[in-house]
């Protein structure tokens, strides 16, 4: 699980990167055969439906045997796989999105889409499907507005401040509401001989989790308007003060010694054995790296809370991989929509979410129980709609020059405002070589 999130963060740089935590055993055939069409609707010769994916996503939930059997049993549609190199598959899908020789059905990640493969132009927008009207939640499957993906969980990878509660209960400390109180709890903690934070800038992206973290429920409440000013030309990062407030926050945490040392020494692979010793307490990240420590360590107890850069957060949820996604040049287009209409069935979806333990995104598909940590999560945020998209997943270039800018101001080589300043120039630089509008 740890290298499959790491991936996805740095598939906003690499491109593809999916998410194959579907990869378990496919529905039975005995459920699926509950959800069956009529006769009527089955075409008298087999169609065929090819559908793109990387090779390491081969056995990614949606496309098992069983699924595909039953799909074609019941409509007499055969779902054909067309696995792609991993490391090319960014390369390969835009050649053929550009020669119309688009696949009918895409298994991808929407942030990747978006910067690489031009999502708006060459993807399908869903947001009239029939199953649409049944989801809690699309925010995860869109985009500037318009949902172009598919998947049946919302359990889309929440992140901000993962703590250890043993520590917490054992110094009397309450979750902290507003960066004033995190300064007092990381003064508890270290009064106790214990890091507060652990950063692990060593890796670049997780630089940003921070900041994307708090800049998207900033714009959230403050300036709904931000992303699209800024992705337009309109406006520039660095002359929002509260972006550079944020960010200083964050490089505050280090310059008041409650940090690791040497924050661009330490990796996210010394993080599990860090909490698990109890050397920290905190650690900006996901709660894939809950699953990570648990599997080392089942008698962790860890939680999760939002970036209290203000009041009143709300969580931050990652970018989903591991959509469906309906090219406009494909094909089949109608045959492809009934797959995902097949996908979304209240039968055949609560199959393939229990087999999963996903987090269900349809109203009629009842949620399995979740681990303690999880469960909390969902009750806590994803249930009463206490969350938020990441910044990230409103990037529309390649991020990885600002994880460097980031790196840089722990280095002590630049400010807070000056990586926003950096960042300006280089988001011009590369949204001129996309021709965007506005930067022309």
């Amino acid at each position: 699980m740890r290298n499959q999130w790491r991936r996805l963060a740095k598939g906003l740089l690499l491109g593809g990167m999916l998410l194959s935590s579907a990869a378990c055993a496919g529905p039975g055939i005995q459920e699926l055969n509950s959800y069956m069409v009529p006769p009527e609707q089955v075409g008298d010769d087999t169609q065929t439906i090819e559908l793109a994916m990387t090779k390491s996503s081969k056995n990614a939930i949606f496309v098992s045997e069983a699924v595909t059997s039953e799909f074609e049993k019941q409509t007499g549609i055969r779902v054909k796989l067309q696995l792609l190199p991993t490391e090319q598959v960014s390369s390969v899908l835009k050649t053929k999105l550009a020669v119309g020789e688009a696949p009918d059905l895409i298994l991808y990640n929407l942030n990747t889409a978006a910067f690489e493969l031009n999502l708006e132009n060459n993807f399908e927008a869903l947001d009239g499907e029939p199953w649409a009207p049944r989801l809690v939640s699309r925010q995860q499957l869109s985009y500037n507005g318009r949902m172009y993906g598919f998947h049946l969980t919302q359990d889309a990878g929440q992140q901000g401040i993962v703590y250890n509660k043993k520590i917490f209960r054992r110094l009397g400390l309450k979750v902290p509401q507003d960066f004033e109180e995190l300064l007092k709890v990381c003064e508890a903690i270290k009064a106790a001989g214990i890091t507060p934070f652990f950063m692990p800038f060593k890796d670049a992206w997780a630089t940003e989790l921070w900041t994307s973290s708090a800049f998207a429920d900033y714009a959230k409440k403050n300036d709904p308007m931000l992303w699209s000013d800024i992705n337009a030309g309109r406006r520039k990062s660095a002359d929002i003060p509260a972006l550079t407030a944020i960010t200083q926050q964050q490089y505050d945490l280090y310059k008041l010694g409650y940090t690791n040392g040497n924050v661009l020494r330490d990796s996210y692979d010394m993080a599990v054995d860090t909490f698990i010793g109890e050397k920290a307490a905190m650690m900006t990240m996901g709660d894939w790296f809950i699953a990570d420590v648990l599997q080392k360590d089942p008698s962790m107890d860890l939680g999760l809370f939002p970036v209290p850069y203000a009041r009143g957060a709300d969580l931050a949820i990652s970018p989903l991989g591991g959509q469906l996604f309906i090219p406009k040049k494909a094909k089949h287009m109608a045959e492809a929509k009934r797959f995902l209409e097949f996908l979304a069935s209240q039968k055949v979806a609560q199959e393939i979410i229990d087999r999963s333990n996903f987090i269900s995104n349809l109203r009629d598909v009842a949620t399995p129980e979740q681990p303690a940590y999880k469960q909390e999560i969902f009750e806590r945020y994803i249930k009463p709609g206490r969350t938020v998209m990441t910044a990230a997943s409103s990037q529309t270039v390649d991020p990885g020059d600002k994880w460097k800018y980031l790196q840089e101001m722990f280095a002590g080589g630049i400010t807070a405002h000056e990586v926003w300043v950096k960042w300006d120039k280089r988001f011009q630089q590369l949204m001129k070589e996309k021709q965007a509008l506005g930067f022309w």
